[in-house]
């Protein structure tokens, strides 16, 4: 069933903009309200390169500030996701002491993290093989989608690295502590049906068709009313409330905002008039 895209602001059409590319990163708008995030540096199955690391920072700093952006997709051109750090960056100062290590690795880690300043939810729809850091991204994502096929690991000790970029947190997060410790003590590779099956994505999708549910499903995302997608989206954020008594203090704050939002009223008279509510985030 096609689900329902978010709404122009504006009563006129406007034309559909082209790709913006930058160094091994493409962005494209190809629903009313959807950004499309392309990993593009296929060469090297979307490895996390200098450049592409330059250009996801300078991406999140304009999509941050841009009111007509309500859900974010991430794919990788190609037939991978991210196959991570780039190993010959890491292994480029052989002699390099703990310090000058450390003081390489945290900007990375935080550069590739700077998703989650995304107030918006943001889906990683894994195309195909998410190793290392690049399964670490995408489990900083909010929902994450994934290719029937498609490859995923912390493979890190089986080069001889402790992981990073906050996944021994996040897969923990998503997965539960026992099965992060299989994951990361084995190394061991999971494909998407297993992944389903443990909890490290919500939906796996035959590749002919999977881009376009994953768009599909933003675009749903992009036509619920924006100030409650966002507030729930900070809710549910880490796990979602340490317990009972913070969950309902939170609700009892953040559902009486939305009460008080023209798009809650535009949401019954929608309802009530049988069609698609049009939100405008106010």
């Amino acid at each position: 069933m096609t689900q329902p895209q978010a709404p122009s602001s504006s009563s006129e059409a406007r034309p559909e903009p082209g790709p913006e590319h930058r160094p091994h990163l493409s962005v494209t708008r190809p629903r009313d309200g959807v950004v499309l995030v392309t990993l593009d540096n296929p060469d090297q199955r979307n490895a996390m390169s200098d450049e592409m690391t330059a250009s996801w920072v300078d991406c999140v700093d304009e999509l941050v500030d841009d009111p007509e952006v309500r859900a974010v997709v991430i794919t990788g051109a190609g037939t991978a996701f991210s196959s991570g750090g780039d190993l010959s960056w890491l292994a480029s100062e052989p002699e390099a002491g703990v310090d000058r290590l450390r003081s390489r690795m945290l900007p990375f880690y935080r550069s590739w993290l700077q998703v989650r300043r995304l107030e918006v939810p943001v889906v990683a729809a894994i195309n195909g093989p998410a190793i290392g850091a690049g399964l670490c991204f995408a489990l900083a994502c909010d929902l994450r989608f994934a290719a029937r096929g498609a490859k995923m690991g912390v493979p890190f000790t089986q080069l001889g690295l402790h992981p990073g970029m906050a996944g021994t947190y996040l897969l923990t997060e998503a997965v539960g502590a026992a099965v992060a410790r299989d994951l990361f003590l084995t190394g061991r590779i999971i494909e998407g049906d297993e992944a389903l099956r443990l909890g490290l994505v919500s939906r796996v999708i035959e590749p002919e068709r999977f881009l376009d549910e994953a768009l599909d499903a933003a675009a749903a995302i992009a036509a619920a009313a924006p100030i409650a997608t966002k507030l729930t989206k900070q809710a549910l954020r880490d796990g979602g409330h340490g317990d009972f008594e913070h969950a309902l203090q939170w609700e009892a704050m953040a559902q009486p905002i939305t009460l008080a939002t023209a798009d809650l009223q535009e949401g019954i008279a929608a309802a009530q008039q049988k069609r698609r509510p049009v939100f405008e985030g106010r």
